[in-house]
């Protein structure tokens, strides 16, 4: 994938729309509304419209926006969603997916790092979005069965297989995304669908690259 690299908010948006990675309004609406550099640190914020990976902390980055629209139009998503996303990071992804379903619908997410996490949930309050985005400190790979079944269920970090706990936290017509493989150049995304108890239909949509997934059900640290 090329990187695109734009001065603005604005720009970068335009761009996406033009190379297809975004092709809906909501998702257009909502990364023109997010700002990327309130969720970045503050050595790289003059970096928040580039389109790529930015490092975070403790070994983390922020997807690109061209991943974060992918994932967001891959979903489906729709206003009023109960959301689950494994992987934190600064909070920036929670909020373009909270932007997305609105007031009626609610984003938990899980992030490993507790510094990442108190971070993520510092940039969500300052930005608007901790009212409908709850950060959870735990392993991400035993999701959250408390506010379980889900609408969709998708993860920043790639395992070595789709975790069981959250095939099982899906609802029956929700859908699950997430990057399978610990080598860079081997990692492949994943869009599960769960159409019954126990049926589930799997595609995949092409090579990515993510940080390890760390857990129980994900790969050892």
């Amino acid at each position: 994938m090329m990187m695109i690299m734009m001065k603005n908010r604005t720009d970068l948006v335009l761009k996406l729309l033009e190379m297809g990675y975004i092709t809906s309004d909501i998702v257009k609406d909502a990364m023109e509304k997010v700002p990327r550099e309130e969720f970045m640190t503050p050595e790289t914020k003059n970096y928040a419209y580039l389109d790529r990976p930015i490092p975070l902390e403790e070994g983390q980055t922020i997807s690109a926006p061209h991943m974060v629209a992918i994932i967001c139009e891959k979903l489906a998503l729709e206003r009023g969603m109960q959301i689950l996303e494994i992987g934190t990071g600064f909070g920036y992804n929670a909020a373009v997916v909270s932007e997305i379903i609105g007031p009626e619908g609610h984003v938990y997410t899980i992030e490993r790092i507790e510094k990442l996490k108190n971070i993520a949930e510092q940039n969500l309050k300052r930005t608007g979005y901790l009212d409908n985005v709850t950060v959870i400190y735990g392993d991400g790979t035993n999701g959250y069965k408390e506010k379980s079944p889900y609408d969709r269920i998708y993860a920043t970090a790639s395992a070595p297989k789709i975790p069981e706990p959250l095939k099982k936290q899906l609802k029956i017509g929700g859908r699950l995304l997430t990057p399978i493989g610990r080598d860079t150049s081997v990692q492949e995304l994943l869009c599960l669908s769960r159409v019954g108890h126990d049926d589930y239909k799997t595609y995949n949509l092409g090579g990515v690259v993510f940080v390890p997934m760390i857990g129980k059900h994900g790969w050892p640290e």
